[in-house]
C-alpha cells in the first residue's frame, strides 16, 4: 500500500471526470516553485539538446574518415580529436543537467506531496463522524496513501519526461530535415504504422486487463475472508472447500493475466519490427543517396541513429499520457476529500467547563442520520449528578446513537441536551468532549509503551497516577508480569496482549482522565467473568460522585445501576432500577429472561 499503483502497458486507467479543472488545481500546488520549475525546464532542454546534437557530430567524424580514404589523403586527426573532445564535453554537460533537473524536481515533488498529505491529514481531523460512517476505511486510506503516491510518481517523472520527450522529438525532427528531407519523409511513413500497431494491441488487451483486476479483487477478498475466519473454517472442516474455491479463482486470474500480459508483451516486439522496417528502408535509401552524391555517409549514420532515438520519446509520450491521467484521476479523488463539508469551526465559550458537575438532561431529543428517517424519536430524560445510567435494548434500538449525541459526534435534529442546564450547543465540541471519557467495545491502542497508552487519557498525569489507574482497573498485576512492565512496547495492533488485557488498559486510560461523565459501550464484553466482577467492584468505588452511562447486553453487569433505560426503536419504553423493571413484567423482563433462568428471575 505504501507504493504507487503501477499501470501495465495497455492497461485502462480510471479517467478523471473533469480533467481540465483538476489539472489546473494541481498546477496550483506547483506555483510556489515556478522559478525552480523554469530552471528544471531549462536544464531538461539543454540536457536533451546536447544528446540530439551528438549523432550529427559523430556523422561528421565518420564522413571525414570516409572522405580521407576515398580521396587518398590522410585522416584529419585534429578534426577528429576536436569532435571527440566536443562529444565528451556534450555528454558530460548532458549528464550534469540531467542530474540537476532530477535533483530539483525530486525536491519540488516531495514538498508538493508533503503539503497534500498535510492537508489531507488535517482535513480528516476536521471531518464529522458522519463522514467516516459513510466511507470505508479502505477508501480513505487509498486516497491518503495510494492516490497521493500516484501524484508523487507523476510529478517526479512525468514533468521532466514530458519536457525531455517533446524537446527530443522536436530536435530530432529538425536535425533529420536538416540532413535529408527525403529520408525524413521515409521515417514518418513508419511512425503512423507503429501507432496503429499499438492501438490494435491495446484494443484486444484492455478487456483482459479489466478481467485481471476483477479476478485480483476476488482472490484478495477470498484470501482475506479465509484468513480472517480461519478458525471457523478449521472448526467446520471446510479447508478443502476453501482451497477448491481459491484454486478456481486463481485459475481464472491466471488465464486473464496470461492473456493480458501476452498481448501487451507483443506491443514492443511488433513496434520494434516496424521500427526495423524503417531502419532497413533508411539504410537502403541512404546508401543509394550516398552513391549518387546527394548525401554524405556520415549523415546517413547520423540519420540511422536519429531513427532509433525517435522511437523512445514517442513511446515515452504514450506512457506519460497514461501516467498523467492516473495522476489527475488520483488528484480528483484527493480534491473531492479536501472539498468535503467540515464541522463548523467553533470558538470556545466563556462557560467555565470545569465547574460543571454532571447533571444531564435530554429535552425532547429527536435525531436521525437521515432527517426523514428518525432513529431517536422523542427522548426526555433527567440524570442526576453521580448516577449510573444503564442503557439496554435490542440491536438497532439507538443505544450507541444516544451516547454519540452526548459526545456531539452528531448534531440533534430537534430538542436539547444539557449538562447542569447548559446546552451542549452553547459549548464548543472540544469543551463538551473534555467532560467525558469513553471506553468502547473495540479497543484502540497505539504503537508505544503501556505507560504511554494509559497516559493518553491525561497528558499531565504522573507515573504514580498512571500506575494507580492501572491498579483500579485491575491491569497492574498483569502489567508487572511483562518483561518490561509499564515500559513494554506494544505493537500497533497490540498482539502481545489478550483482548481482555487490552480492554483493561483502555479502562485504566479512561479512569486516569478523571472525567465528569463516563461513557461505557460494552466495556466489559471482552473480559472473562472473574475480571468483569473485579472491574465492577472498582467502578462502584471510582464512579462515586461521577455520572456514567453504560451500554450493555449482559444484564448481569447493570443490576446495581441507579437507572436503567430500556430502548426500542429509538425511544425509551421503560425506565427504572432493576427491581422496578422486573416488577413491570414488560420488555426488560423479556430481555432478562432470555439471558437467565426462571430461578434467577424470581430472585
Amino acid at each position: 500500500m505504501g507504493g504507487g499503483r503501477h499501470q501495465a502497458p495497455g492497461m485502462p486507467v480510471e479517467k478523471p471526470k473533469n480533467f481540465k479543472k483538476t489539472f489546473k488545481r494541481l498546477l496550483g500546488y506547483l506555483s510556489p516553485w515556478k522559478n525552480r520549475l523554469l530552471f528544471v525546464a531549462a536544464a531538461a532542454i539543454l540536457s536533451t539538446l546536447f544528446n540530439v546534437i551528438s549523432p550529427k557530430l559523430l556523422g561528421d567524424a565518420t564522413s571525414s574518415i570516409f572522405e580521407s580514404f576515398t580521396s587518398n589523403r590522410g585522416i584529419d586527426f585534429e578534426f577528429i580529436s576536436q569532435i571527440l573532445l566536443t562529444l565528451l564535453l556534450l555528454y558530460f554537460l548532458s549528464s550534469i543537467f540531467a542530474y540537476v533537473q532530477q535533483y530539483i524536481m525530486a525536491g519540488i515533488s516531495q514538498r508538493t506531496v508533503a503539503k497534500l498529505r498535510q492537508e489531507v491529514n488535517e482535513k480528516l481531523s476536521r471531518m464529522p463522524l458522519r463522514y467516516f460512517d459513510q466511507h470505508s476505511h479502505g477508501d480513505l486510506l487509498s486516497r491518503a496513501v495510494n492516490d497521493i503516491d500516484n501524484i508523487n510518481n507523476s510529478l517526479q517523472q512525468a514533468l521532466t519526461q514530458v519536457i525531455n520527450s517533446v524537446i527530443s522529438i522536436i530536435g530530432i525532427i529538425i536535425m533529420m530535415i536538416f540532413i535529408s528531407p527525403l529520408l525524413t519523409l521515409v521515417v514518418f511513413v513508419t511512425i503512423p504504422l507503429s501507432l496503429a500497431v499499438a492501438r490494435f494491441i491495446t484494443k484486444f488487451s484492455q478487456k483482459h486487463f479489466v478481467r485481471q483486476q476483477e479476478e485480483l479483487g476476488h482472490i484478495n477478498g477470498h484470501i482475506e475472508e479465509m484468513f480472517t475466519g480461519h478458525r471457523v473454517v478449521k472448526a467446520y472442516g471446510h479447508e478443502e472447500k476453501a482451497i477448491e474455491a481459491f484454486d478456481t479463482i486463481n485459475d481464472r486470474l491466471y488465464q486473464s493475466s496470461w492473456r493480458a500480459q501476452f498481448l501487451s508483451g507483443l506491443m514492443m516486439p511488433l513496434m520494434g519490427f516496424v521500427g526495423n522496417l524503417g531502419f532497413i528502408i533508411v539504410s537502403i535509401s541512404g546508401g543509394l543517396l550516398v552513391l549518387n552524391g546527394s548525401i554524405r555517409v556520415g549523415d546517413v549514420q547520423a540519420f540511422i541513429q536519429y531513427t532509433q532515438q525517435i522511437s523512445q520519446p514517442l513511446a515515452q509520450v504514450a506512457g506519460i499520457a497514461n501516467m498523467i491521467q492516473v495522476a489527475i484521476a488520483s488528484a480528483e479523488r484527493v480534491f473531492l476529500l479536501l472539498d468535503e463539508e467540515e464541522e463548523e469551526k467553533e470558538i470556545p465559550s466563556t462557560i467555565h467547563v470545569k465547574a460543571l458537575k454532571g447533571r444531564v438532561t435530554f429535552d425532547h431529543v429527536q435525531f436521525g442520520y437521515k432527517k426523514d428517517e428518525p432513529i431517536i424519536q422523542n427522548v426526555s430524560l433527567e440524570v442526576e449528578e453521580g448516577q449510573t445510567v444503564a442503557i439496554v435494548g435490542p440491536t438497532g434500538a439507538g443505544k450507541t446513537t444516544l451516547v454519540n449525541l452526548l459526545m456531539r459526534f452528531y448534531e440533534i435534529n430537534s430538542g436539547a441536551i444539557k449538562i447542569d442546564g447548559v446546552s451542549l450547543t452553547e459549548m464548543s465540541r472540544e469543551q463538551v468532549r473534555s467532560l467525558y471519557a469513553m471506553v468502547l467495545q473495540d479497543t484502540w491502542l497505539f504503537g508505544g509503551t503501556i505507560r504511554e497508552n494509559i497516559g493518553y487519557g491525561n497528558k499531565a498525569a504522573t507515573a504514580d497516577e498512571i500506575e494507580e489507574a492501572a491498579k483500579h482497573a485491575y491491569a497492574d498485576d498483569f502489567i508487572r508480569t511483562l518483561p518490561e512492565g509499564y515500559e513494554t512496547v506494544l505493537g500497533e495492533d497490540a498482539t502481545n496482549l489478550s483482548q481482555g488485557q487490552r480492554q483493561l488498559l483502555t479502562i485504566a486510560r479512561a479512569l486516569l482522565a478523571k472525567p465528569k461523565i463516563l461513557l461505557l459501550d460494552e466495556a466489559t464484553s471482552s473480559v472473562d467473568t472473574r475480571t468483569e466482577m473485579k472491574i465492577q467492584k472498582a467502578m462502584t468505588k471510582l464512579l462515586e460522585g461521577r455520572t456514567s452511562f453504560v451500554i450493555a447486553h449482559r444484564l448481569s453487569t447493570i443490576k446495581d445501576a441507579d437507572l436503567i433505560l430500556v430502548m426500542k426503536d429509538g425511544d425509551i419504553i421503560e425506565k427504572g432500577n432493576h427491581k422496578e423493571l422486573l416488577a413491570l413484567n414488560g420488555f426488560y423482563t423479556e430481555l432478562y429472561q432470555s439471558q437467565f433462568s426462571e430461578s434467577d428471575t424470581a430472585s
